[in-house]
Order: structure tokens, then C-alpha cells, then sequence
């Protein structure tokens, strides 16, 4: 096949901004050129890849898009350069490409659907957040049905005009290999996300505090403010917080590796969870709440423990009760039920499935 991926455009790919998406799109570029699949990403400029020399990268110029979770649901439809220039170049660029791929959660490329000749598939990165978007989704949905991807059932469940039998649901996949297993924890935690109000990291705080742990947090700094009132609050609990900044992989999983549990303590439905698969490669239980995406990852009780969302103390005992937790067997998850393979080939299904025309609708 040749393909066409589209970047999220709210930044370069590499700079953190585009969070568990960019990652995805290196992974599935990474994994369907291997199988001797053409593939070319357009993304904004300035984007890097970890190109295995056979990825084409694509620099479109153009501003950013404003990240959709810190936007209201009635926002104005604002068509931005990057996206706009980006399936611009799609259209000029269409009949070189079997399929195009979508990552822009935005209302605009459901939109230009229609117009394209060459087959569009829409990998949905995020649950529901604007009335524009879930219509732009539902009525695509009609016309193209079976071309709507997503990472878990319980983020396509927050889509309520897009019956679920509409999604491919695909989960996500990593290099296990680019993970080093680590049976010696220190006994700090973690929390990894970005830095905005929806990430919930104020809970991973109080929680830290109670448990009587360190904390390192890792991430992208995307509002400054919501981080102001985050340092004031480890102020006031003498909070022993580490914060180590936006890494790459391969520094991550270093310090990821070493911790005793990952705290994801999101206030959304989070889509999926990438984080916590790259926890699980390194051997690291995964403390989350019962709610979204990491609620299909974790299994209470053998690969870390589910609490119930926004509840700060039963966090805190968790942790309590997080060497009860075998570290191989996190491991061993991470290496049978999301390796790069198995998620592949969920992929390459769906892509082959949407070009025979043979999706039912």
C-alpha cells in the first residue's frame, strides 16, 4: 500500500505538543514500512522522525492549531495554516497514495472527505470534546462507514451519535524492545502527560503526599498557569516533586523504568493510555483511575490497581499495596497484547478491509 499519514497539527512531530498521537504515528509508520509498505507523513514544520531511512517526511508551513481539550464545546470552527495546508497538499498529492490517514482532531478533514478521490481513514485521537467534531464524526459515519478508527471502546462510547458498531477499535502498540525490563526500583512514583488542567497531575501530588513517596513528574509544559497552582500546592505539602521535563523515548523509559508505579489521575475520559503500556514494558505497575482508556489496560490487581476517579486517598493506598504487584508479569502483559506486531496487524486489516470496499455498513 501507499500511504498517506496526517500529522496532528497542534505541532511538530517530536516537540511533545501532539502527545500519545505523535508516538502513535511513529509507531505506525515504523511498523508498515517494515512490512514493505510506502508511507509518508506530512506534519508541521520543524517535525522529526525516527526514520528507519524508508519514512517520508513531509514539512508543511503554517501555525499551529489550538489543542482541542482546552477548548470549550461551542468553539468556533477556526480552520488553522497547518491543517489547512496540510490536506491542501493531500489533495494536490492524492492520486500517489492508496489511503490517506487522518490524526487531526478537528472538524475540517471530516469535512474534505467527501471531496477526495482517494479513500480518507480517520484515526480519532480523543473521546468527545466539541459538538462540531461529533457531527462532522456522525455523518461521516453515513457516508463512509467503517473509515472511523479508535484507540478503546470506551472512548468511541463517548461519541453518543456514532453507533459503536462504526469504530474499528485498534488500541496501540510499542517497541517492547526500546523498553528495559527493571526488577530494582527506587521508591519514587511517576506521573507522565502533559502539563494541563484535564491531566489531573495535582491528584498524582496529593496522592505522593499521603503515600509519603516521591514524585517525578515527566511531560511537555503546556499551561504555565495550571503549572503556577501546581507548584504552589507542592509548596504548601512540602511535596517532595521532581519535575524532569519532556523526554525522548529512550531517556524516558530510562527513568520510567526505575520507578515503583505509574499515577495516571486524568479528569477527562482519557482516549487511551499510552503511558501506561510504556510503563508495563519496563516493569511498572500502574495505578489509574477506573474510568477510560486505562481501565481497558490495567488489570486490578495483577498489573497494578484501578481506583475510582478523583479519589485521592484510595490512590494513596494503592500505592500502599503496590508491592503486591509482580513486575514480570507487567512485563509480560506489555510484550503479548500491545507489541508493535499484534497492533500492526489491526491496522493493516483495517486499512486492506477499507480499500476492498468490503466494510458493511
Amino acid at each position: 500500500m501507499r500511504l498517506l499519514l496526517l500529522s496532528t497539527p497542534v505541532g511538530p512531530l517530536g516537540s511533545g505538543l501532539g502527545g500519545g498521537v505523535e508516538l502513535t504515528v511513529f509507531n505506525l509508520a515504523r511498523v508498515l514500512t517494515t512490512r514493505g509498505h510506502h508511507v509518508g507523513i506530512a506534519a508541521p514544520s520543524s517535525s522529526k522522525v525516527l526514520n528507519n531511512g524508508l519514512v517520508e517526511l513531509i514539512q508543511i508551513p503554517g501555525g499551529w492549531q489550538l489543542p482541542a481539550q482546552g477548548q470549550s464545546r461551542s468553539e468556533p470552527i477556526v480552520t488553522g495554516a497547518a491543517l489547512s495546508n496540510m490536506w491542501d497538499y493531500a489533495r494536490q498529492v492524492q492520486s500517489r497514495y492508496d489511503l490517506i490517514v487522518n490524526f487531526a482532531y478537528d472538524w475540517l478533514p471530516f469535512y474534505l472527505t467527501p471531496f477526495f478521490e482517494t479513500p480518507v481513514a480517520h484515526f480519532v485521537s480523543m473521546g468527545s470534546l466539541s459538538n462540531a467534531i461529533d457531527e462532522a464524526i456522525a455523518h461521516t459515519a453515513k457516508q463512509h462507514p467503517g473509515t472511523l478508527g479508535a484507540y478503546t471502546r470506551s472512548q468511541a462510547s463517548t461519541f453518543a451519535q456514532t453507533p459503536t458498531n462504526q469504530w474499528q477499535v485498534l488500541g496501540s502498540g510499542i517497541d517492547i524492545d526500546q523498553y528495559d525490563y527493571c526488577d530494582h526500583p527506587t521508591d519514587a512514583l511517576a506521573w507522565v502527560g502533559r502539563i494541563s488542567p484535564e491531566k489531573g497531575l495535582e491528584d498524582a501530588v496529593l496522592a505522593a503526599v499521603m503515600a509519603g513517596r516521591p514524585l517525578k513528574v515527566f511531560g511537555k509544559l503546556e499551561n504555565p498557569t495550571y503549572w503556577q497552582n501546581v507548584q504552589q500546592l507542592i509548596a504548601e505539602a512540602s511535596a517532595q516533586i521532581d519535575y524532569c521535563g519532556f523526554l525522548a523515548t529512550a531517556e524516558l523509559q530510562k527513568s520510567l523504568g526505575q520507578s515503583q508505579a505509574l499515577l495516571v489521575t486524568p479528569h477527562w475520559i482519557e482516549a487511551f493510555g499510552i503511558v501506561a503500556i510504556e510503563a508495563l514494558a519496563c516493569g511498572v505497575p500502574v495505578i489509574a483511575y477506573r474510568q477510560g482508556g486505562p481501565a481497558e489496560i490495567v488489570r486490578s490487581g495483577k498489573t497494578g490497581w484501578l481506583v475510582d476517579p478523583g479519589d485521592v486517598t484510595e490512590l494513596a493506598e494503592a500505592i500502599a499495596r503496590i508491592d503486591q504487584i509482580d513486575r514480570r508479569q507487567c512485563r509480560h502483559t506489555a510484550k503479548t497484547m500491545y507489541s508493535l506486531t499484534a497492533w500492526g496487524d489491526r491496522f493493516e486489516q483495517w486499512f486492506y478491509q477499507i480499500l476492498s470496499g468490503m466494510m458493511s455498513s
